[in-house]
């Protein structure tokens, strides 16, 4: 059960059934006016035509670098049907490694372990044969045609010497499809590889290699090709455009595209609040503001272009986080928001998450996965699993953990755990090594840095995955990163209830909720009549409507056009913003409002 505004009790489906939300799924971003985006045959024809006006007569060279994860061979097709006078050069079968030879240069960086490697610093050439790659070179310069050069590191292999570079980029999420329906990592033969296990290689070792890579293409780009879609039907605009494009996301409110992930333990409220496929057996994730994995859309006259969302903080990282944030954190965007739902679902795993001189020291992070829980919603029964109780004995519990293991003796969690009654806006802080989990019917706004997948789970309710193998457990990591000193009378001191009231005034009340003092990131919560006054004050915002159904993000000098937000949709204020208003839209209909704002501490210009 829960209640409405009115204190009228709803059963749990009626609750959700009672949304209304207006929440948009693909969010979009304009491309500069009077850009054209290029599909088919007349992007690769374009590329060719940029390069012979570069080439003084000779034939034309063009450079496709392609993200990992890019279809290469489709590509090559694509270019051969649409520029048949070409010759076009497969970079990767000519020159690559070895996959047995890549494979044990990257097994430092893998480790055996199912989920977690290491932090890798490999560049895209130490992947190729330097001796092939400068006979391609050498037999490219000899070439009568126009010869287009494709596959990872095109650029670098051509010595930045092509005529025109081509950038196919595509996100992480996209990757995660392909390899879940069969796809392999680069140049690898792993199709039938456990999906975890292709996630770990490209994330410490392709996606890293391939970002520092990226980076050093952006300002050369002639043309960006969007590798998420089919290769004959991606999009393309010039490089000129995705800049531009880029530049003024990075001085005005926007949303990445969200998206939605079925779960073991998945619910029902982002089903039907938010409008989502209802045939799906459940949701438990959507991802809302992780911009490392999420797209952005880029639009024109109808037209999308997806590339990753990340590119932004690639390109524009002091006017997006500001600069002592980037001075802090370097271009990696520090604050996550996603949403696990678990409303007629079941209970989160068990879990702690590694303190910083830990993942540091074992997996080469710079910093760690402080979090926090904020219930959008919950019903009567929702609990949150929060730290050891008092007079545990760790090696009792440790023992209980590794005996649950063999999945014929539970651990009794209710025994070791505190388990504290969790309503709608309750906000649980969660700094690292604290033990946790949220419990069943229960629908959580997490707040958190952003090192996602380093959570050491501790016990998982006896569950296999959706693909029927056991989930992952790493007691063993758990153990040495569980703070035992965090039991009932330390969490109930630090992490419950901690809101402070910071200013009240007619129609406005301005709260802290915030995180513990370990954590860096910052959380105020506005509740407001009609409009909350902000300022970035030199760092980055990242905010959710929580309460009401839509405002408007509006600037008090014009500087950008009013940013319509619905309920539960999270969105990015840049650095490079400043002042900042949000209020009521024409269009609402509710009596109140109330946003969560989370910010990195120490970072704002006021703090000096």
């Amino acid at each position: 059960m829960t209640h409405d505004d009115h204190g009228a009790e709803l059963t749990l489906e009626e609750h959700m059934a009672g949304g209304g939300s207006s929440y948009v799924q693909l969010p979009t971003i304009p491309l500069p006016a009077g850009t054209e985006i290029l599909v088919g045959d007349t992007a690769w024809r374009r590329a060719r035509e940029i390069a012979a006006s570069r080439a003084g007569g000779r034939p034309p060279v063009i450079a496709v670098d392609v993200y990992p994860g890019g279809d290469v061979a489709a590509i090559r097709r694509r270019i051969a049907e649409a520029v048949a006078e070409a010759d076009v050069v497969d970079l990767e079968g000519a020159a690559a490694l070895p996959n047995d030879v890549i494979e044990a240069l990257i097994a430092r960086n893998l480790t055996d372990d199912r989920v977690f490697g290491v932090m890798s610093h490999f560049t895209v050439d130490e992947f190729y044969d330097r001796e092939r790659v400068a006979a391609l070179r050498a037999e490219i310069g000899r070439r009568t045609r126009p010869t287009y050069v494709v596959g990872w590191g095109a650029d670098a292999a051509l010595q930045q010497g092509a005529d025109a570079l081509v950038l196919v980029d595509l996100a992480r999420w996209e990757i995660q499809q392909r390899q879940r329906a069969g796809g392999t990592n680069w140049r690898a033969d792993n199709g039938g590889e456990d999906a975890l296990r292709k996630y770990k290689r490209g994330f410490f070792v392709e996606w890293r290699t391939a970002d520092r890579h990226k980076r050093t293409l952006f300002d050369r780009v002639d043309l960006l090709v969007d590798g998420n879609a089919a290769a004959d039907a991606a999009g393309a605009v010039e490089g000129r455009a995705f800049r531009g494009a880029l530049a003024a996301a990075s001085a005005a409110p926007f949303r990445v595209v969200p998206f939605f992930d079925p779960g073991v333990w998945g619910g029902q409220w982002m089903k039907s609040t938010l409008d989502l496929d209802p045939s799906a057996s459940n949701y438990a994730w959507c991802f809302d503001c992780v911009p490392e994995e999420n797209s952005l859309l880029l639009e024109a006259d109808g037209r999308v272009v997806e590339i990753p969302a990340l590119d932004l903080v690639l390109m524009h990282p002091r006017e997006l986080l500001g600069e002592k944030t980037f001075s802090r954190f370097g271009a990696e965007f520090p604050i996550r928001f996603d949403f696990l739902d678990t409303m007629g679902g079941g209970n989160l795993s068990l879990q702690v998450h590694p303190l910083t001189d830990y993942i540091r020291d074992t997996f080469g992070m710079a910093y760690t996965q402080d979090e926090s829980y904020y219930l959008l919603d919950a019903a009567d029964d929702a609990v949150v699993y929060l730290g050891v109780k008092t007079g545990v004995d760790p090696e009792e519990m440790v023992g209980a953990l590794r005996a649950a293991t063999d999945g014929e003796h539970p651990f009794d969690a209710e025994r070791y755990i505190n388990m504290y009654p969790a309503k709608k806006h309750d906000h649980f802080a969660i700094p690292a090594g604290t033990v946790h989990c949220s419990g069943t019917d229960s629908m959580v706004l997490e707040i958190s840095a952003t090192p996602f997948i380093f959570t050491f789970k501790l016990w998982d309710w006896g569950r296999v995955g959706l693909d029927g193998v056991p989930r992952p457990v790493h007691l063993d990591h758990g153990e040495r990163n569980i703070q035992w000193e965090r039991d009932t009378e330390w969490v109930g001191q630090h992490l419950i209830g901690q809101v402070e009231e910071l200013r009240r005034e007619p129609g406005l009340v301005e709260e802290r909720t915030g995180l513990h003092e370990l954590e860096f990131i910052e959380v105020r919560r506005h509740w407001f009549d009609d409009e909350a006054v902000h300022d970035t004050d030199g760092t980055v915002n990242v905010l959710n409507l929580v309460e009401g159904d839509e405002v408007e993000v509006v600037s008090p000098n014009g500087a950008f056009e009013p940013f319509v937000v619905h309920y539960a949709e999270t969105f990015i204020v840049p650095a490079a913003v400043g002042p900042y208003s949000i209020r009521r839209s024409a269009r609402s209909r509710s009596e109140r409002f109330a946003t969560v704002k989370a910010y990195v501490r120490g970072t704002r210009e006021s703090d000096d």
